[in-house]
């Protein structure tokens, strides 16, 4: 029954007046298209800003994981400043990276392990350690 109510209404004939009220009475255009560029500007974070998250970070941190977490972050930069050394090839600084690596972490077994971990890298960039340079001061 609905059906046959359905088929009836839409097969009326509506009236001219009102099928001319109905249509909208905006002309629609074509749109033109132009492409702008929006380029969003970087904030260079001062040395300052930069000690300051980190600092803040460590303090909210609210769990082991989190603590690691930050660590993780901050010594991806001397990775990153490993990558740079070689780039530029600057030797020296990229071993004393690894000096630096080396007193920031609480005892030799971290440290250790930190030299197991970027063990291939240090190969792949061809770093030595200030230990196997002079093994006979050390």
């Amino acid at each position: 029954m609905f059906s046959s109510v359905l088929r009836s209404a839409v097969r009326a004939n509506v009236p001219r007046s009102v099928a001319r009220t109905v249509r909208p009475s905006i002309s629609m255009s074509p749109i033109k298209m132009t492409s702008v560029r929006m380029y969003s500007e970087h904030h260079e974070e001062t040395f300052e800003e930069f000690t300051a998250r980190y600092e803040k970070e460590f303090e909210e941190a609210y769990d082991l994981f989190e603590v690691q977490r930050v660590l993780n972050n901050s010594f991806s930069y001397d990775l990153k400043a490993l990558e740079a050394c070689r780039r530029v090839n600057d030797y020296p600084t990229a071993v004393r990276t690894f000096e630096a690596l080396k007193h920031k972490v609480e005892n030799k077994e971290q440290y250790q392990a930190y030299l197991d971990e970027l063990k291939e890298t240090r190969q792949e960039l061809g770093i030595d350690l200030k230990e196997e340079l002079y093994a006979d001061e050390a």
